[in-house]
């Protein structure tokens, strides 16, 4: 456990080196972990520090993503009188090149986005698609059995169409005001000159090692001798450059089709422990979706998101309506109170309990069309004790639902993914989140950046052990469930009032919540709901940060019958606010990202 890198760049007093210590000593107790004890299926892309962000503020407008490089070259889009949409786009740019752990031109995303001027509110779906071929025994061995996690996401088999590019030329068609050329320019420069490698990046890549790449990226990451290339040193990605300014000539067909399309097919073909069946028809055919959000009042306030295939907006509308009839406290004074974090985590047993049975890609599956009825929602909340913790709920059943529609899942979701937000000067916004899936996807490199494991993503069995299919089974052009959870919320007048989102796996749900809750029910400025511990539930125990006064406090709530679960609970929140006459920025201190702007 103490192979946690203690960089100078984060906080190493000897508080937060016990609370490292403290995840060894108590979870053994208690539960060891999923983050550690299965080598990451809940967060795979490890802590890696703490670190000191202080509140940003502008008078026009702000990004705020997880590398300051890539928030500056949002900020850049946005001083030459660029919208959101091109400075999410420069920003996104630039992480896949910075932060490839995370995200990148190999992946998918959501974007929800507003439209200041039409007033009006859009959801875009990027996410990955699994090849036209694939079928519901893609990760099943001959024996009918899962195939073992580990072999599976390295492998060909994991790699799905990627949706990035072409999501974000759809939203730069509809939203963008600069030319598309001049939104490359910040990562063609960096791919060019080199950027020094992070802290961060340095200390993933030592921690999932030189064996999980292919031969091309093991020579971009790492030396000769295996060795993770080290911080401060200069690293240049000419191919990415290469790739890059194809597309700034040819846009989204000139990476779904031709030369990069080949190599990305060709790198699947060649990918170790199972090819991938991902085919040049598979990528030219991929299309971005514009989905219904999915909103809810809340204290006042509008909060909307992403529907399905992610299950995040869902659930936290859920949340936000099981705790509605619940006081949660009004001021910066109640934040982190037992009883509040008692009753949001029993609202979010419930939400994920649903969720897990319910949700999976709308175009494939029949989701029971009451899942967000207030009437249904209110009986559920009756479910709520504000006095005991309940054992973990069975899913409800909604109107719309069938008996015996769907069977129990059995997904595992990573959390390699990375969350952009923009607020542009005419109050435009931007709430994206975008991933790779597992910390540097599969592993495999086409064409200067890393292709996505996103497909491990659905449930590896396609039914229950009573013959129910489950809703997240794998099918041909099928996308798989997500957890991101891009979401924008509004004000009383129907302004925009902040843009949030997080990776974090399974947990985003968790965190996203926790962030909104700080903002609008405990009155905390963007930072200070961005920096509070993390906690929550997703139906068992009550899962806290670890951290002495986390600990200490979630285990006062124990008097609520909840098994407490200490662990380093590694979010990458980024958050924008609109207050007033300014705006607030505010960067995750457990990564190394930025709020900039003017």
């Amino acid at each position: 456990m103490m192979r946690i890198a203690l960089h100078q760049k984060y906080l190493t007093t000897p508080v937060h080196i016990m609370a490292m210590i403290l995840v060894t000593t108590i979870t053994v107790v208690v539960s060891a972990p999923p983050g550690f004890a299965q080598r990451g299926r809940i967060a795979p892309e490890t802590a890696t520090g703490f670190g000191s962000q202080k509140l940003a503020t502008a008078k026009n407008y702000m990004v705020s993503a997880a590398n300051p490089l890539a928030a500056k070259a949002g900020l850049e889009m946005l001083r030459a009188g660029g919208s959101a949409v091109d400075a999410a786009i420069a920003t996104q740019l630039v992480l896949g090149l910075v932060e490839p752990q995370s995200s990148g031109l190999g992946g998918g995303a959501f974007i929800v986005h507003f439209d200041a001027k039409e007033r009006a509110l859009t959801t875009y779906d990027g996410r990955e698609k699994t090849p036209a071929s694939a079928n519901p025994e893609r990760f099943l061995t001959k024996a009918g059995a899962p195939l073992p996690f580990k072999k599976a996401v390295n492998s060909g088999l994991s790699i799905g169409v990627p949706g990035t590019v072409r999501l974000l030329e759809t939203a730069h068609k509809k939203h963008g005001r600069l030319a598309w050329t001049k939104l490359f320019g910040p990562a063609l420069r960096l791919a060019n000159g080199g950027f020094k490698v992070s802290q961060r990046l340095h200390y993933l890549l030592r921690w999932v090692g030189a064996k999980k790449f292919d031969t091309k990226a093991r020579r971009y990451f790492f030396d000769d001798k295996g060795n993770a290339r080290p911080v401060g040193s200069r690293l240049k990605n000419p191919a990415y450059a290469t790739t890059l300014r194809a597309i700034a000539k040819g846009g989204a067909d000139a990476f779904y089709t031709g030369k990069t399309a080949e190599e990305i097919v060709q790198a699947g073909q060649a990918a170790r422990n199972f090819k991938s069946d991902m085919t040049l028809q598979d990528l030219a055919s991929y299309q971005v979706v514009e989905r219904t959000p999915v909103c809810t009042p809340y204290r006042g306030f509008r909060v909307c998101g992403m529907g399905p295939p992610s299950s995040g907006g869902p659930a936290i509308v859920q949340i936000l309506k099981l705790l509605t009839p619940f006081s949660l406290g009004s001021s910066a004074k109640d934040a982190m109170n037992p009883k509040a974090l008692h009753l949001i985590a029993e609202a979010e047993k419930l939400a994920y309990a649903d969720r897990n049975r319910y949700i999976g890609d709308p175009d494939f599956v029949s989701i029971p069309s009451g899942m967000l009825n207030d009437r249904y929602l209110a009986t559920r909340a009756k479910l709520i004790d504000p006095a005991r913790a309940m054992a973990k709920p069975k899913p409800g059943n909604p109107p719309g639902a069938k008996r015996g529609q769907f069977g129990k899942d059995f997904s595992i979701e990573r959390s390699g993914t990375s969350h952009i937000s923009v607020i542009d000067g005419d109050g435009n916004t931007v709430s994206m989140t975008t991933t790779i899936e597992g910390a540097f996807g599969s592993g495999h490199w086409a064409a200067g950046f890393l292709l996505n494991n996103e497909l491990t993503d659905f449930s590896f069995r396609p039914t229950d052990k009573q013959g129910r299919a489950i809703a997240n089974r794998v099918q041909g052009g099928k996308r798989p469930r997500s957890t991101m959870a891009p979401v924008i919320v509004f004000d009383q007048k129907g302004d925009v009032f902040a843009a949030v989102g997080s990776p974090g796996g399974g947990r985003i749900i968790l965190y996203v919540t926790k962030a909104l809750i700080g903002l609008i029910d405990w009155k905390l400025d963007a930072q200070e709901a961005v920096s509070l511990a993390n906690f929550g539930s997703m139906g068992k125990a009550f899962q806290i940060e670890t951290g002495f006064k986390a600990v200490q406090r979630a285990f006062t709530m124990k008097r609520f019958g909840h098994a407490i679960r200490p662990d380093l609970m590694n979010s990458g929140l980024h958050v924008v606010v609109r207050r007033g006459d300014h705006l607030e920025g505010a960067a995750d201190p457990r990564r190394e990202g930025r709020a900039l702007g003017d």
